[in-house]
């Protein structure tokens, strides 16, 4: 990726994977994704904000190089994550001089991570609301712990309103363009694949920052992953939404099948929810990857695991998603299990006792011996009026 002016004297000079297709090893980006850095140029000193990951060295330095900047006064880590700080070390090397600007948090992570311990006289630590001058340019920093990790920072350049807010409101999405100007249902479903992942499980300090953001009232959001945006307000909408409390008329159900029997259940289950105008979202766990899944119990008020027994236990497949679930901790108010055994009976449990930490109720599970049988069937219309009863008080 070529360096870019945002504004006077603030670029670009992060770097663009379109071929990224598994960020981390478990986050599938089918759209690719950015790793974006940004140079400050004030009238007496130059920051550098965030670098990169170690492989992106060659055209990391070159988009430094291509904006003239031969020498660097600080490197600000707003997050120690190896995506944002991987260049770290080479970067003090290459810039002898270059102090290092970040939190005590952060200074931690950084210092074992990158082991920096002989470096550490020059780190400058700040903290919340603190101020740097570049001459003619001011960054102001904002902690901004647990979106989503615990040295998060945003950092502001208070003269341009430029906010620069690290993973928050990113998305991984490869685009030609600077900024974002593309409301495709593409980029849209990007934006939630990534809002599900990385800043679900932390709800609560996602309404914190976003309170935040809105009270600094930035011109210009410059994330970590993805596109610019001149319009923030239009994805902090979205993460309005998505960080509330309260889940939508929806139901997701996860399903992996052996013999077609816990198919058979699912079909059942979902038609009868169909029937009752209940909005319902199948899933396919063989063909379904873990961002898609991810992203479907953002909304949802109930979701539904389907398994059938391997020996005495759920489908391998069907606890790595109970897993997912788990870890992502949706706003889902009601959980349930269903599923077919032959003769080892303790599929359903499991699952049920790997999804208790997310304190949502649970509905009267079904287990049954082989194909649904009359009993079977009346069990999972059973299921699905519990289902509708509770979705009445959404």
């Amino acid at each position: 990726m070529a360096a870019r002016e945002i504004v006077e004297n603030i670029y670009a000079v992060g770097t663009i994977n379109w071929d990224l297709r598994c960020f981390d090893s478990i986050m599938p980006t089918p759209r690719g994704s950015s790793n974006n850095a940004y140079l400050v140029k004030g009238s007496e000193k130059a920051a550098l904000v965030d670098t990169g990951e170690p492989h992106e060295e060659a055209e990391f330095i070159t988009n430094l190089m291509r904006v003239d900047q031969h020498s660097l006064d600080y490197i600000v880590c707003l997050h120690a994550e190896q995506d944002h700080s991987g260049l770290l070390p080479l970067l003090l090397e290459v810039y002898p001089m270059t102090k290092v600007v970040t939190n005590e948090v952060c200074k931690g992570l950084l210092m074992a991570m990158h082991h920096l311990e002989e470096l550490e006289e020059r780190f400058i630590v700040i903290g919340d609301k603190e101020t740097l001058s570049l001459g003619d340019k001011t960054l102001k920093f904002y902690l901004a712990p647990w979106v989503h990790w615990p040295d998060t920072m945003f950092a502001e350049v208070v003269e341009d309103k430029v906010l620069f807010t690290t993973d928050f409101l990113s998305t991984h999405y490869a685009s030609p363009t600077l900024f974002q100007n593309d409301d495709s249902s593409e980029y849209l479903e990007g934006v939630k694949r990534y809002y599900a992942a990385i800043m679900m499980p932390f709800r609560a300090a996602v309404r914190e920052q976003l309170a935040r953001v809105e009270e600094i009232a930035p011109k210009i959001v410059a994330p970590s992953h993805g596109p610019v945006l001149k319009l923030p307000a239009k994805i902090m909408d979205l993460y309005h939404d998505w960080a509330s409390e309260t889940p939508k008329n929806s139901v997701v159900v996860a399903y992996v099948t052996m013999h077609g029997s816990t198919k058979l259940m699912v079909n059942i289950l979902v038609d009868d929810l169909v029937r009752r105008g209940i909005p319902v979202h199948q899933y396919n766990l063989l063909e379904t990857d873990s961002g898609v899944l991810g992203s479907a119990i953002v909304d949802a008020a109930t979701i539904i695991l389907a398994t059938p027994t391997v020996l005495f236990g759920p489908h391998p497949i069907a606890v790595n998603a109970a897993y997912l679930v788990r870890a992502l901790r949706p706003k889902v108010k009601y959980l349930g299990v269903i599923g077919s055994y032959g003769w080892g009976t303790n599929a359903v449990n499991y699952l049920a006792e790997m999804l208790s930490p997310l304190g949502a109720e649970m509905l009267e599970p079904v287990y049954i011996n082989g194909l649904p049988d009359e009993p079977a069937i009346a069990d999972l219309h059973k299921l699905a009026d519990s289902i509708e009863e509770r979705h009445k008080t959404l």
